[in-house]
């Protein structure tokens, strides 16, 4: 086998982007699809990946979850269940940190992204369980933590088990809990905001002051569509389930609320859209790509800058929420929608993408660090291409064999996990041919391979994992085929 020589090593840093993207992954709607069958469709790595839980210890059933605890109830509503239907935490109090979502968490974290996790929680649980969440998270690095999301609303247990100020003092006291125990997690407060724009303040401002004034990150969440009847009925003409708004309005909405939020807090900080998107169940599959394409224009072209991300609700769902439906006949299975192509549209737009940044030459060994998703420092290689490749691959050996590794070339993303001796690379010129002879840089990351950060690393292991490269692999580039 001929292999080709690196031309040139170069460190490089992955920043962050003008508007992170993440995306939802598993809820009540959908089971959890794996990392890599995520990144071969979508050709790179989110942001963030948000896990839906929920974490009710105090009830005998838990940890079951509530359609497989409460399976002989009949439920009309999707938020019938004495707790919600999420998958349950298994971790706190109860331990069981080879369940999930941990290996859900894991899994995003090998591949290269930041974990946002969702947890609604009884608010009459002991500080011992909060505590013991914070030491569970302490080694998954920069983990956003969203609790009693949509916490203005009156569906979820937590509502239904305590009022909205207890609500909100538990949250402000979560906060006050994990930026002492665990400073690697930033806490996303999730409320309503303004939900009409002639609203003088947010819904329960007041209330919620304390809470406002101690979260880390802004959220509300925003659907352009949404058929809350679901799956207990259809929305049509008939019904009176469902809402469909202007985008412009939405937009707006959550804008004006970012700058309440701040007002409140005294200080700008980061907000996000913790779910967004609009329902197929109510615009149609077209319109539902179109109404998200128009809403990133927004975004774009909005010169205050004011969002810092948003997440796609959801990747696979089993109604009209997903990139894709997922199969009847076969839940392994997911069946792509028109908003698929548009979404990956969205992340390949340099606006959404995180920065990458060359700097000064590098040699091997190298060392490398994972901070997170948009804060990591790696190799970038550069590579001769004398046309398009019939071949492009690459060989691990020794050392790099037991290297885990996020790489970038020609826009495609690929994941190598540890014990991969072999790289195909010609899925990234497929789509996106090279039409002349040039160089191009292969980014090379590497995320823990275990998803955990290793205490032993440093006095900053919550914050960054650590991995020497102690050599290159061996690539194979070839322009015409073995026999013509």
């Amino acid at each position: 086998m001929q292999c080709v020589e690196v031309k040139e090593i170069r460190q490089i840093h992955m920043g962050q982007a003008k508007c992170s993207v993440d995306l939802g992954d598993g809820s009540e709607r959908g089971e959890y699809v794996n990392q890599d069958y995520i990144l071969s469709t979508l050709g790179r790595p989110m942001r963030s990946i948000s896990l839906m839980t929920c974490y009710y210890p105090l009830d005998e059933a838990f940890p079951k979850r509530a359609h497989n605890a409460f399976a002989d109830q009949d439920v009309k509503f999707q938020w019938d269940y004495p707790y919600d239907d999420y998958e349950t935490y298994k971790g706190g109090l109860v331990g069981l940190k080879d369940k999930e979502p941990f290996n859900w968490m894991r899994d995003v974290r090998s591949h290269g992204q930041d974990v946002c996790l969702t947890i609604t929680m009884d608010t009459h649980i002991s500080d011992e369980h909060l505590v013991a969440i914070a030491k569970d998270l302490a080694p998954f690095g920069r983990v956003l933590l969203r609790v009693n999301h949509e916490a203005t609303g009156n569906w979820f247990s937590f509502n239904k088990r305590a009022s909205y100020e207890e609500v909100a003092e538990f949250f402000a006291h979560v906060c006050d809990i994990f930026h002492k125990e665990a400073e690697n997690v930033k806490l996303i407060l999730c409320l309503d905001g303004y939900k009409s724009l002639d609203e003088e303040k947010m819904t329960m401002e007041d209330i919620f002051d304390r809470a406002i004034k101690n979260a880390d990150i802004f959220s509300v969440d925003r659907y352009m569509a949404l058929h809350w009847g679901w799956p207990y009925d259809v929305a049509d003409s008939d019904t009176n389930n469902y809402s469909r708004s202007k985008v412009e309005e939405i937009y707006e909405l959550g804008k004006r609320s970012f700058k309440r939020y701040c007002e409140i807090a005294g200080e700008k900080r980061p907000m996000v859209l913790s779910e967004a998107n609009a329902d197929g169940d109510v615009t149609g599959p077209y319109d539902q790509a179109k109404m998200l394409k128009d809403f990133c224009k927004l975004v774009k072209e909005d010169e205050d800058k004011w969002l810092d991300g948003f997440t796609l609700y959801q990747f696979r769902d089993r109604g009209r929420l997903g990139l894709e439906w997922e199969d009847p006949n076969n839940s392994e299975n997911g069946i792509k929608l028109p908003l698929m192509d548009v979404f990956k549209e969205i992340i390949n737009d340099e606006y959404f993408m995180p920065e990458m940044i060359c700097e000064k030459e590098s040699t091997i060994p190298a060392k490398l660090r994972w901070g997170g998703s948009e804060d990591a420092d790696g190799v970038a290689l550069k590579l001769h291409f004398d046309a398009n490749p019939v071949f492009c691959e690459a060989y691990f050996e020794d050392e790099l064999e037991d290297a885990n590794l996020m790489m970038e070339i020609n826009g495609k993303w690929f994941y190598k996990k540890k014990g991969v001796k072999f790289i195909d690379f010609m899925p990234a010129f497929f789509e996106k041919p090279i039409n002349e002879e040039c160089d191009l840089n292969i980014n090379i990351f590497a995320p823990p391979a275990s998803g955990e950060n290793d205490p032993t690393q440093g006095a900053d292991w919550k914050m960054n994992y650590y991995f020497e490269m102690k050599a290159l692999p061996k690539f194979r580039i070839q322009t015409v085929p073995v026999v013509k």
